[in-house]
């Protein structure tokens, strides 16, 4: 079932020594992990419009399809704002820090 998800089960390895990595490839893997977020989320709303506009034409009447991805771009969208606030909090606590 687990392969069925695409996940690998977890395996016992030896500790391996973590690479350090400079403060530029973080901020890039950073940056370039939350626009594949946000491409993520942007085409989660465009599958929700093309359903709905499916459904005001009559084209489909799946209900329950519309609905689960209404809520997966729901639930998307709130945890981007949650996760935007949590940033400014971070950032404003950092800049009220004296020095």
């Amino acid at each position: 079932m687990i392969e069925k998800l695409g996940l690998q089960p977890l395996q016992a390895s030896a500790p391996s020594t973590p690479k350090s990595k400079s403060a530029a490839e973080v901020s890039e893997q950073f940056g370039q992990f939350l626009t594949d977020a946000m491409n993520k989320l942007k085409e989660q709303q465009v599958e929700v419009d093309k359903l709905n506009n499916q459904f005001a034409k009559g084209e489909t009447s799946d209900v329950h399809q519309i609905m689960i991805a209404s809520e997966k771009a729901s639930l998307g969208l709130e945890l981007t704002v949650q996760v935007r606030n949590k940033v400014v909090e971070a950032y404003q606590e950092i800049m009220r820090t004296q020095v």
